[in-house]
């Protein structure tokens, strides 16, 4: 069900243990959901524990963002306003930024 061929899931595909990647990548959107007081389902998390940093090239990361901000500027514009001008966004704690441009599996 769900996503299950979203072509971002690739990252994980390429770890050791994908189900427990995948498990430490929602661990910490949960963390930041609770943070922000949003809800998330954090039983649905099949496996945590400690995971390898998985690396995520740098023109990955400012796609990613400027996909989201287009994505921001129709659905929420306040947000957008606040956020259309940082430049670097901080990424997931389980990634490590490396250089490089787009993924492969990427559809720009």
């Amino acid at each position: 069900r769900g996503y299950r061929f979203h072509p971002q899931l690739a990252r994980f595909q390429a770890c050791r243990d994908p189900v427990l990647a995948i498990g430490c990548y929602l661990d910490e959107v949960a963390k930041e959901a609770d943070r922000r007081g949003y809800r998330f389902d954090a039983a649905k998390i099949a496996i945590t524990g400690r995971c390898k940093k998985i690396s995520v090239q740098r023109g990955q990361i400012e796609f990613e963002w400027r996909h989201l901000l287009r994505k921001l500027k129709q659905r929420n514009p306040d947000l957008h306003e606040r956020n259309r001008a940082l430049v670097s966004p901080r990424a997931h704690p389980g990634f490590s930024i490396v250089p490089g441009g787009i993924e492969d599996w990427e559809r720009p």
